[in-house]
């Protein structure tokens, strides 16, 4: 009976103070403006009420009908479930510009396109979505989650590596740091640079600007062969043309290598692993089906879908699931563009093609 009753009072305990810390995250949340749903239940019902939803994303196509199978599955009361693809500077700047004159009515669920991401969370429904993730109402890991507006979520991330072509040079010929390209060996066209250095900003995160631009300077001073377009390059290198790519998505080294049947395309993982977090998801300010993008959203963050992910993709899960890019960078060292640094993207950019001296594409 004593032990009985020891357990008894241990359990009330513990669930009165997992009720005592979700109230106080309510009162927080609600005291600064913000939804928070603290049953479940109500999530549920209130999707079941709602029955559809609307999506905007900017991942491949070929990711909408998993997607929309596995959450359909899930969630059977959602009858219809619609995905569009949003890609390219001109329609991000169309739906921002659609947001700002409060003319998006379809959609429940939007993308925060990179260069313009600080420009999208006003326009995001005030859920707090990191504060129903790390009360467990939401199952989403809390980090994939913006820690400073706490209503967008990114639901995969981009790893980049170096690539070769194994018939050009040899492994043990390929830098095994960044630094490593920057030596007399590699000068003279020996390797190839994007001029649109999309991931230099992910190792400027973790190393700094002074870092950054300096390493982009001495870059410049190694005369490589600049190219523009990650699949023109890998393209280039598959074929031979090019013997060794500074810095790539892996997905993209990844996929060619998957389609090299030379197999002479091979991607190597250099620390600090360059890591930037993509697809921006977030619920509209105004949308008809909150609730059913609710749990669209934490589905997206769900092992099915970072499955698909990197299956479609290829291998652009996100960092902080349990996918195959964590699985990548497990014990390593990384440098994580992320959530604190994202805002800067498009400026360090810029900051890198000066420091790159405005260089022309030799490659296109």
């Amino acid at each position: 009976m004593i032990a009985c009753s020891l357990h008894l009072s241990i359990f009330g305990t513990s669930a009165e103070a997992a009720s005592s810390s979700l109230m106080k995250a309510k009162q927080d949340a609600e005291a600064k403006g913000f939804t928070f749903v603290s049953d479940r239940d109500e999530i549920i019902r209130n999707a079941k009420s709602e029955g559809r939803v609307n999506v905007l994303m900017s991942m491949s196509p070929s990711n909408f009908q998993p997607i929309i199978d596995s959450f359909k599955k899930k969630y059977s009361f959602i009858k219809d479930v619609r995905i569009q693809e949003i890609t390219g500077s001109d329609s991000f700047q169309a739906f921002l510009l659609g947001l700002k004159a409060g003319t998006i009515k379809d959609w429940d669920v939007g993308d925060a396109a990179t260069d313009w991401y600080n420009e999208f969370p006003p326009y995001a429904m005030k859920m707090d979505l990191l504060g129903m993730a790390s009360e467990k109402v939401l199952t989403i890991d809390p980090r994939m989650i913006d820690p400073d507006h706490r209503t967008l979520v990114s639901i995969a991330s981009t790893v980049a590596s170096a690539a070769y072509n194994r018939k050009l040079i040899s492994p043990e010929k390929v830098p095994n740091t960044w630094e490593d390209f920057l030596k007399p060996e590699f000068k003279g066209k020996k390797f190839a640079v994007n001029v649109r250095p999309l991931n230099m900003p992910s190792l400027i995160a973790g190393m700094g600007v002074e870092w950054g631009l300096n390493y982009a300077r001495k870059t410049k001073d190694q005369e490589p062969i600049w190219g523009l377009g990650e699949a023109r390059l890998m393209a280039t290198l598959a074929v031979g043309e090019i013997a060794l790519f500074q810095i790539t998505n892996y997905n993209s080294c990844a996929r060619a290598a998957q389609k090299d049947a030379t197999k002479s395309v091979a991607c190597k993982i250099i620390e600090p692993v360059p890591v930037r977090l993509h697809e921006m998801e977030f619920i509209i300010k105004g949308a008809a089906h909150p609730y059913a993008a609710l749990l669209f959203l934490e589905h997206q963050a769900s092992p099915e879908v970072q499955k698909i992910i990197d299956q479609q993709e290829p291998l652009k899960s996100s960092i902080y699931a349990n996918g195959e890019i964590a699985k990548i960078v497990k014990g390593k060292k990384t440098s994580v563009n992320d959530f604190r640094s994202y805002q800067n993207t498009a400026k360090w950019v810029e900051m890198v093609v000066e420091a790159y001296g405005f260089p022309r594409a030799q490659i296109k």
